[in-house]
C-alpha cells in the first residue's frame, strides 16, 4: 500500500464512501472495548468534506449494530447521508462510467487498518 499519495479531484461534487471498522472506528472496537473509538484523524477529514458532498458508510455491521454505530456518529457530530449494513466481508469493486472529458469517476484506496488514510485531496480546477 503507497502512503501519502497525493489525488487530483476535479470541482464537481462527489460521493465519499468508506468503509467503518478499521477505517474510521477501531476495528472490531465495539466488540473489544465494548465501545467504538475514531481513528486519529478521522473526524478531522471527515469534518472537512465539502457540506454538498455525499458521505456514505459501508459496513459488515449487522441492523444489530446499527443503533450503537449511528450513537458514535451522532456523539462524534459526523454527518453522514447513509449507511449500508450487512455488506459482505470481502472485496468492495466501484464501477463508474469515465467523464466524455476523460474524467476517471472514480477511485479506490486501500488503507492500514487501524490507521486513518495518509492521502490528500486537492481539487484541480482544470479536470
Amino acid at each position: 500500500m503507497e502512503e501519502n499519495k497525493i489525488h487530483k479531484l476535479s470541482p464537481l461534487g462527489k460521493t465519499w464512501i468508506f468503509d467503518l471498522d478499521g477505517t474510521i472506528f477501531k476495528h472490531n472496537g465495539y466488540k473489544l472495548d465494548g465501545k467504538d473509538s475514531m481513528l486519529d484523524g478521522a473526524k478531522e477529514f471527515l469534518d472537512n468534506i465539502d457540506e454538498n458532498d455525499m458521505i456514505i458508510f459501508l459496513t459488515s455491521r449487522t441492523a444489530n449494530e446499527k443503533e450503537l454505530t449511528e450513537d458514535m456518529l451522532k456523539e462524534n457530530n459526523i454527518r453522514y447521508d447513509n449507511i449500508i449494513y450487512n455488506a459482505p466481508y470481502g472485496e468492495r469493486i466501484v464501477v463508474n462510467d469515465a467523464k466524455p472529458s476523460g474524467l476517471e469517476t472514480a477511485l479506490a484506496i486501500n488503507t492500514i487498518r487501524d490507521e486513518f488514510m495518509k492521502d490528500e485531496f486537492v481539487i484541480d480546477e482544470s479536470l
